[in-house]
């Protein structure tokens, strides 16, 4: 049984066809009483009728609908393309081609909606950009300006101002640095020297080279029960991974509560990776921060973050490393409970 909200170009023009040619069989067989006439006229009448009807229809309906088409795709048909429509659009019924084109619709409006929120991310990217850049070159500026002004020659002022205006140098030069080594990872020109390594010797080691900022601010670190034994051998690059986990564990220490632990822990997932994760009990994320807090220059507290110092493109580039080995990097956080950050690597290479 034909359903019809859905009929094809045959179909409707079958369903035509039939009903003119059966209402003139019988017009014919009521004033002629042939029956033999009646089915012939019947017959002939249906042929054509099918074939009229159905030419008409596929030249003034589907040569529209084929324009359709050609525009949703906005490219020229392919022989493939082609075949479909000459041969399989043909047999789609209206609804089917309605559903086709809502369906592109749709599509349609989420890249549109993807790349307005990518040019707001733009925009924000770029006003944050000139804010970290301005914000040392001012100083810079302020202090050797002061020091061409008269105070080179006040020993009381002018090394002062010169460490300052090297701080920020310095500052700036990170800054540089990280968007190189970002650009790098994003167009793979930074290749990958993947080895096998202990990831607890290497979380050790970086522990260790923060000891000094950890002791500062009164927080302790530690492997979690369990994980510091047996060792597990990852296959990564263990520079860029100690990178990660030195932007990690930093951050852990620059937001965490004095008296606080920063705990690691090692678990293996699948046989073929393993799972990396740093915890704290700090002062946490608030939740609508996270889905961004992977994006360069995105801070959760723009005044104490830049107090704090680094060019917010730590966590970008924990990113952008996990991410050119394959793997993925993720975060858990609340609000005055604490944050964790999770990464997967391969494990030993077999």
């Amino acid at each position: 049984m034909f359903n019809i909200k859905n009929l094809s170009p045959n179909q409707v023009a079958a369903i035509t066809a039939l009903a003119i040619s059966i209402l003139a069989g019988l017009a014919d067989f009521i004033f002629i009483h042939n029956w033999i006439i009646s089915l012939t006229s019947f017959a002939v009448l249906f042929g054509m009728s099918y074939f009229l009807i159905r030419y008409f229809l596929e030249r003034f309906i589907y040569r529209k609908i084929k324009l359709i088409y050609k525009f949703i795709y906005q490219t020229k048909a392919s022989k493939r393309e082609e075949f479909y429509y000459k041969n399989i659009l043909p047999q789609k019924g209206i609804d089917e081609v309605r559903e086709d084109v809502e369906k592109w619709a749709e599509q349609r409006k989420e890249e549109i909606e993807s790349l307005k929120q990518n040019e707001q991310f733009r925009k924000e990217f770029l006003q944050n950009l000139s804010h970290e850049f301005k914000t040392p070159i001012f100083a810079i500026q302020g202090y050797v300006d002061t020091l061409l002004s008269g105070a080179l020659n006040n020993p009381e002022v002018n090394r002062k101002f010169l460490e300052n205006a090297s701080r920020n140098i310095e500052r700036l030069a990170n800054l540089v640095g990280d968007l190189d080594e970002i650009s790098k990872l994003e167009t793979g020109t930074q290749p990958l020297h993947k080895t096998e390594f202990i990831i607890q010797d290497l979380i050790s080691e970086v522990y260790e080279s923060l000891s000094l900022k950890a002791a500062k601010a009164h927080i302790y670190t530690i492997f979690k029960k369990g994980c510091e034994s047996p060792p597990v051998t990852v296959y990564a690059d263990k520079e860029k991974i100690r990178q990660v986990l030195i932007n990690l564990i930093h951050n852990s220490i620059k937001y965490g509560k004095s008296g606080g632990e920063i705990e690691a822990s090692i678990y293996r997932l699948d046989g073929e990776r393993i799972l990396i994760e740093i915890s704290d009990d700090g002062h946490g994320i608030a939740e609508e921060h996270l889905p961004r807090i992977f994006e360069r220059f995105y801070r959760t507290d723009l005044a104490r973050s830049r107090k704090e110092g680094g060019s917010g493109l730590g966590l970008a580039i924990c990113k952008h490393i996990i991410e050119a080995h394959g793997q993925n990097i993720h975060v858990r956080s609340k609000v005055d409970v604490g944050t964790t950050f999770g990464f997967t690597l391969d494990a030993k290479e077999k």
